[in-house]
């Protein structure tokens, strides 16, 4: 079934993405990268079946969007809030994806079987999501607020939210959060096609 894809993001502004790259990257440097990454998080959405395609960017930056999106301001506290904003301004089913896998494809997006499941949750290698979808996006908020973000038991923590919700959820795969210069390796070795493989090969070449 086709989904709103919503992509929440930070402006790839350097000293304010990625920080955790520097070293032995510069911050223009991990700026750069989170770009690439951003793009091909974009191109994957593009790539997809989805129905609507959002840029959720935290302040006003129309610099970004592409054909056939529109954008919308991040709203709300913490990323619980954020993410449950987001998921409650689409019309469901949703999926809300951040920039921080660009092994990202458009099979993954498409993989979510809302006539099936209630919720999707896609898992990452350090404890956390890279997406969750919800069939009824008007339950975003019962299902985010007060979930514990930016930990290693973030994936448990709201798969519990879900299912004590009676919910019904469809695992995805699990994939690779860039945090680190190794994990920035490992994705680009997952995926060295996009541009954030070509965008690492550049800055490695660089560094030789």
């Amino acid at each position: 079934m086709t989904a709103t894809v919503v992509v929440i993001a930070k402006r790839p502004i350097a000293g304010r993405v990625k920080t955790r790259l520097c070293p032995p990257l510069t911050l223009v440097q991990a700026a750069d990268l989170a770009a690439a990454g951003l793009a091909d998080t974009m191109s994957a959405v593009d790539a997809s079946s989805a129905r609507s395609k959002v840029l959720c960017f935290d302040a006003d930056d129309r610099s970004w969007l592409r054909t056939g999106w529109v954008q919308r301001r991040q709203r709300g506290g913490g990323l619980d809030a954020r993410l449950a904003v987001a998921l409650a301004g689409a019309h469901g089913p949703a999926l809300v994806v951040g920039m921080d896998t660009p092994q990202l494809t458009a099979a993954l997006l498409d993989g979510f079987d809302a006539a099936r499941f209630d919720a999707c949750l896609g898992p990452t290698a350090d404890g956390g999501y890279w997406t969750i979808g919800l069939r009824d996006t008007s339950l975003a908020p019962a299902a985010l607020l007060g979930v514990p973000m930016s930990t290693g038991r973030t994936f448990a923590a709201q798969l519990r939210r879900l299912r004590d919700l009676d919910l019904t959820v469809q695992i995805l795969d699990r994939l690779i959060d860039v945090d680190t210069i190794a994990d920035a390796h490992a994705v680009a070795a997952l995926a060295p096609r996009t541009a954030f493989a070509a965008a690492l090969a550049d800055l490695d070449r660089g560094a030789a």
